[in-house]
């Protein structure tokens, strides 16, 4: 789904992503560690595979955490961070369970055929405020076909569970006092008001850290209007 952004990027930048652990074309991990520390192993895996030397890091959520923690365990991994809405709340100060699991185990995970999900996903938030073709790519690449006609999330609902699970364990907040490279957190501010500040907060945690809002972009910005994502991290990093 980062492909329309990665269009934008090309005359800036060569380009490199992998599919999570667990998610679209990569297996579960036969440990069924989703710590979110293994996936910043993960992110410093790929870049050492294609032989990149302090690459720049871009990520959304999960990926914005995971890269964090790569660079708190290995300083140096990265020339310099863009961070779209990194997951780092308080976890002490939240309490009880973690939301996220349970949706996850709820989550619909069949639909009868390809156009049945695309109906389906793109009727309701927040696919109804993704661009058509991030719609299109979802159901392309994060769906599998279960051969009996209909298609399954590629992502399984344990597996996404495991992963929210991770970032609890993890804990990248406490983390971002240790990453010494230049870093820009990222947010939207579609549908809440409190995540810029609480965003604002963990981009003063960083010791190089800077911070911008992109206007009327939800936590999913990255699928609702690539080109800002794309021109933001070129501000950042070009």
């Amino acid at each position: 789904m980062w492909l329309p952004v990665v269009r934008e990027l090309g005359a800036h930048f060569h380009c490199y992503a992998w599919d999570a652990r667990g998610h679209g074309a990569s297996g579960p991990p036969a440990s069924a560690d989703y710590d979110w520390r293994r996936s910043g192993d993960d992110a410093r895996a790929v870049a050492g595979a294609f032989g990149l030397g302090r690459p720049h890091g871009a990520g959304h959520s999960a990926g914005a955490a995971a890269m964090v923690l790569a660079e708190a365990d290995h300083p140096g991994s990265f020339g310099a961070l863009w961070l779209y809405e990194p997951v780092v709340p308080d976890w002490s100060a939240m309490g009880g369970d973690n939301p996220l699991v349970a949706g996850a185990l709820r989550r619909r995970d069949r639909f009868a055929s390809r156009e049945d999900a695309r109906q389906r996903l793109a009727a309701k938030p927040p696919f109804s405020m993704f661009t058509p073709e991030e719609v299109e790519l979802y159901v392309a690449y994060g769906m599998v076909d279960d051969g009996a006609g209909g298609v399954t999330l590629a992502c399984r609902r344990e597996d996404e569970a495991r992963t929210y699970e991770g970032a609890v364990t993890a804990d990248p907040r406490r983390r971002l006092a240790e990453v010494g490279v230049e870093a820009y957190v990222v947010a939207g501010t579609g549908r809440s008001e409190a995540r810029p500040p609480a965003l604002a907060e963990a981009a003063e945690l960083l010791p190089h850290g800077h911070f911008a809002v992109l206007e009327g972009l939800s936590h999913f910005g990255p699928f609702e209007d690539p080109a800002a994502i794309a021109a933001s991290i070129v501000a950042a990093l070009g």
